[in-house]
């Protein structure tokens, strides 16, 4: 059973398409979603990008240990070290595509500069709102 397009005409197999975005584990055609669970049309489909990461500040490793070797040398220098800070980044930027009963999430791992990160995310979930539109 092939789908039907907007116009009427058969839709093409989704892995004959070439892929115009990819989120994680799954990606966007002209008129397919395609994700590990199956394909869907791209008519009605609804992108959601939430981001799940966190940037904590923490004293690394390295300033504690200079810090315990240096009580023995000289107590207040080494204390200083111990203002020392890192950031870590944790979490994950989670895609949620959905057509009508049909749901899928996937994440991308939360990079160093987070801010780019889901700036660019967000630039890759209007483009594939834009082609839902056109769909």
């Amino acid at each position: 059973m092939s789908m039907v397009g907007p116009t009427g005409a058969p839709l093409p197999a989704p892995h004959t398409e070439q892929p115009l975005v990819r989120f994680g584990d799954f990606y966007l055609t002209e008129h397919w979603v395609v994700t590990p669970q199956g394909s869907v049309p791209l008519t009605n489909c609804q992108i959601i990008v939430a981001n799940n990461t966190r940037v904590d500040r923490v004293i690394p490793t390295w300033a504690i240990v200079v810090a315990i070797v240096g009580l023995f040398v000289i107590f207040l220098f080494s204390l200083l070290f111990l203002l020392a800070k890192e950031d870590r980044v944790s979490g994950f930027a989670q895609i949620t595509v959905t057509n009508g009963s049909f749901t899928y999430q996937t994440g991308e791992p939360a990079q160093f500069n987070t801010a780019a990160q889901f700036y660019e995310l967000q630039n890759r979930a209007n483009y594939a709102r834009a082609l839902i539109a056109r769909a």
